[in-house]
């Protein structure tokens, strides 16, 4: 049974820092990309960071590019989001998606993310 089950989530103030973590089970983590996206009220998912099978190349959305930090651990089937500087506009449910094809792809429940002072 395939499972992402995001944690790290919470309530800072604007300027501090939190680590996202999504630990996967139930599938072959080291051969899928894994992502970052998130959703505000009334906004549409958006795309936050990205880090590449194999390569580990990371990419970034353009709103928490130099703020932000992916990273992966293939030993423990976890993939990171290294949070600095956060802003209000930061606040969202942060969602981890393993994909490897459109038709192969998975997503976890989320978890929440506050940024408020």
């Amino acid at each position: 049974q395939v499972q992402l089950v995001e944690s790290g989530g919470g309530l800072v103030q604007p300027g501090e820092s939190l680590r996202l973590s999504c630990a996967a089970s139930g599938f072959t983590f080291s051969s899928y990309d894994m992502r970052w996206y998130r959703q505000a009220p009334g906004k549409e998912r958006e795309f936050v960071a990205s880090i590449a099978r194999y390569i580990f190349r990371p990419t970034y959305g353009e709103s928490v590019k130099g703020r932000f930090t992916i990273s992966r651990d293939n030993a423990k089937n976890t993939v990171y989001l290294q949070m600095n500087s956060l802003k209000p506009e930061d606040t969202a449910v942060y969602f981890c998606n393993a994909f490897r094809s459109v038709n192969d792809n998975y997503w976890g429940r989320g978890t929440q993310v506050t940024v408020s002072s």
